[in-house]
This record gives C-alpha cells, sequence and structure tokens, in this order.
C-alpha cells in the first residue's frame, strides 16, 4: 500500500516539474541532479493532506528524488524514529536544504536530539557536520524544555569546529552560535565572549563566523537597551517622542519633495 501511495505522490511531483525552479535552486548552492524544482508550499500542501506516515516517509527517502526526501521530512513521525534511520539520512544528505528541512521539521523532534548533534558534529563529512549544527540551531529555537545551560556547554563544540573552512559547515556553526545567544540575555553575553575568542584565531573562516554572530547579537542588545528605555518613560514622554517622531518623518519627506 505505501509503496502505492509513494508511486501516486511522485507521479504528482513529476507532473509538477519546473525548469525554472530547478535554475534557481542551483543558483542558491542546492544541487539539483535529482531534483524537479517543486515549490515548497506545493509540498507542505501534500504532506498536510497525508498527514504522519512513517512507513510512507520511508518510501519517499528511498526514492532518492530530491523533493521526495524533503517531503519524507514533513510527513514522517518523529516517535518512530530510530538512531539508525536519523544516521543513515545523515549520511545521505547531499544538499543544505534537505538537511535543514530534515533537522528543523523532523529530528529536532526526536530525544535523540541532543545525542545527535555532538555524534554529527565530529564527523568529518560536510553535510553529516553540518546537519549537527543545523539541528543545534533548530534546537536553540524550538527545545523550550532544554536549560539554557544545555546550550551554554555547546559553546566549546562551537569553538572547536569554526575553523572548518567548508561553506556549508561554516554557515551552520554560525547559525548555531547566533540561535544559542538569542535564547536569553545571558546566552547572548556568553555567546558574543566565544564569539570573541573565535576572532582571535588564526582563522579568516573564524573570523567571519564571528563577526557576523557579534553584529546580530550586539545589535538585539542595542534593540534590548532602546526596548527598555522606552518602557521607563512616562506616558508623556512616549507620546512627546512620538510626536517628535512623526514631525521628523514629515520633515524628510518635505525635503525629499524639494529634492525631487
Amino acid at each position: 500500500m505505501k509503496s502505492n501511495a509513494c508511486r501516486r505522490i511522485l507521479a504528482e511531483l513529476r507532473a509538477h516539474r519546473n525548469e525554472a525552479n530547478r535554475a534557481g535552486m542551483a543558483r542558491f548552492g542546492i544541487k539539483v541532479d535529482r531534483a524537479l524544482g517543486i515549490s515548497t508550499p506545493l509540498l507542505r500542501a501534500i504532506a498536510r493532506r497525508e498527514g504522519r506516515d512513517h512507513e510512507l516517509a520511508l518510501a519517499l527517502w528511498d526514492s532518492r528524488v530530491h523533493e521526495a526526501r524533503v517531503l519524507a521530512a514533513f510527513v514522517d513521525d518523529p516517535g518512530r524514529l530510530t538512531s539508525r534511520q536519523m544516521d543513515a539520512w545523515a549520511a545521505g544528505f547531499d544538499s543544505w536544504d534537505v538537511c535543514d528541512q530534515a533537522c528543523n521539521h523532523l529530528f529536532r523532534r526526536s530525544p535523540l536530539a541532543h545525542a545527535k548533534v555532538r555524534r554529527w558534529a565530529r564527523s568529518g563529512r560536510e553535510f553529516v557536520r553540518r546537519a549537527g549544527f543545523a539541528l543545534l540551531a533548530c534546537l536553540a529555537v524550538h527545545d523550550k524544555e532544554a536549560d539554557n545551560a544545555v546550550f551554554e556547554a555547546y559553546l566549546p563544540l562551537i569553538q572547536r569546529h569554526a575553523t572548518d573552512e567548508r561553506n556549508f559547515v561554516k554557515k551552520a556553526v554560525n547559525w548555531a552560535l547566533r540561535q544559542i545567544g538569542k535564547r536569553s540575555e545571558r546566552l547572548r553575553r556568553v555567546a558574543m565572549d566565544c564569539a570573541r575568542r573565535i576572532a582571535g584565531m588564526d582563522s579568516r573562516c573564524a573570523r567571519w563566523i564571528a563577526a557576523d554572530a557579534l553584529r546580530e547579537l550586539e545589535g538585539r542588545g542595542r534593540v534590548g537597551e532602546r526596548r527598555a528605555g522606552q518602557a521607563g518613560a512616562s506616558a508623556p514622554q512616549r507620546r512627546s517622542s512620538s510626536h517628535r517622531s512623526r514631525r521628523s518623518r514629515s520633515t524628510r519627506a518635505v525635503a525629499l519633495a524639494g529634492a525631487r
């Protein structure tokens, strides 16, 4: 039955093949030799229609069609994931988007997720290591039950791999660092300390990771300070500030009109 459902869905996907989308995917560094150029909204619609189905997910994954693998991550049942399946799928990643979709929509929901972060980060394979740090980034956003100390303990792992020059790894390492720093004010500070240590490493890649993370996390701190100051202002002060802001925008609009 599941093989019939898989064949039906694959036929549906092939009917929506889009060469222009395939070209666009290639420009974003996505491997397209097995891709059909199917939009993510269509894949989500199919996933909603089919519902959670572990056996269907396995069949879709085994097809090796790019979009079918993304769809497999959407429809699989996290409760039925095994360690062997997670390792096998991670070993099969050959494109960053399949990797990230599987981590964000499926793997992060597994009780095995945190163990896989450390295991995959140790791998020498580019997309397996990316999966480790992409999964860490997703957990930092979505795992509300985990104590922040769990994520602070990952910072040495991030620092250890910050010199990996491979593009898809370094971007995932940076992503994980930034997402950890967004969980709380304390984690923002310790993530920034980690970024500063990374910045001091003799690696162009590490310096990029650090600079990008610091730019975002320092910016979040300034926004928080401004909001705190606004919250502490009295109502008349806020009204006065709002009036000045509107007046300033009006002045700029007049100046621009005059310039034209």
